[in-house]
């Protein structure tokens, strides 16, 4: 028999820069896992993404170990690295940010894909264009 699932986990991490501070020492300590062995691991796999924030997917077990998984970034960092903004709009219906074009919100789309519960990659666009039009950015054909 299998080891067995005692908590799963969801957290948001920067890329390549997780640390034993919060979110990740808090979240993994009460259930007593080695902070420094998922927070190297956690950085190996996702250093190519450094400054984007990363979903990961924790499962532990009930020997103490665990397994991971890293997902996509979030979808508003990979349009705000599109558009090379800071960050979005306070007031997205007023005050806009910056236009978006139909090819980069594909690109995106196509990235993001294995995490999106899109039929196609015209409804993978339409998700994507959502999210930036709540981010201030005006979707252009």
């Amino acid at each position: 028999m299998g080891k067995k699932v005692i908590a799963k986990l969801r957290l948001h991490i920067p890329g390549g820069s997780a640390t034993p501070g919060p979110p990740v020492g808090p979240a993994l300590g009460q259930h007593g896992l080695n902070i420094m062995q998922f927070c190297k691991a956690f950085n190996g796999k996702t250093s190519e993404t450094k400054g984007m924030t990363i979903p990961v997917d924790i499962q532990v077990f009930s020997d103490r170990s665990f397994t991971f998984q890293v997902h996509t970034p979030v979808t508003s960092d990979l349009i705000k690295e599109a558009l090379k903004l800071q960050k979005g709009s306070g007031i997205p219906n007023r005050k806009k940010v910056g236009k978006i074009k139909r090819e980069q919100l594909a690109t995106i789309a196509k990235r993001k894909m294995p995490d999106l519960y899109a039929a196609d990659l015209d409804a993978a666009i339409k998700t994507i264009a959502g999210t930036a039009r709540s981010m201030g950015v005006d979707v252009i054909d």
